[in-house]
Order: structure tokens, then sequence, then C-alpha cells
């Protein structure tokens, strides 16, 4: 996978998951479920309910990664 085929979409987060997991509204009232990023991990970027973020979409299917806060 090269570096051009990675989706990245901005959205909000409406509601967090147990596990670090959060669902993210990336607009047209689409939801997905996101994980947190691992560097997001590393250095203890808190995500809270209402928090825009930057979110990598996986290309087979319906989950996505929070890369950025924003």
């Amino acid at each position: 996978m090269e570096e051009s085929d990675i989706e990245i979409v901005e959205g909000r987060v409406v509601e967090a998951l147990p596990s670090t997991l959060f669902r993210v509204d990336i607009g047209s009232g689409k939801e997905i479920i996101t994980y947190l990023g691992g560097r997001m991990r590393i250095h203890k970027i808190k995500v809270l309910v209402g928090d825009k973020v930057s979110v990598q979409i996986d290309p087979y299917g319906g989950k996505g990664r929070i890369i950025k806060r924003l």
C-alpha cells in the first residue's frame, strides 16, 4: 500500500466506547468505529466526546484509526 492510497478524513467524536474505541461522525450522517493510534497512546493524548479528529480510514471496511486531535 502506498502513501497516496491512504484516505484521511476529519470527523467529530460522538461516543466513547470501552478499550479506547470511539464512534466518530465523518459527515453526511455516516458513523464509523475507530480506535486510538499508537502515537496517541504513547504520548497519552486524551480524546473526549465532541473533539474534532483526523481519521485514517481502513481500505477494507468500516473501521478507522484516530491519528490526530484537531
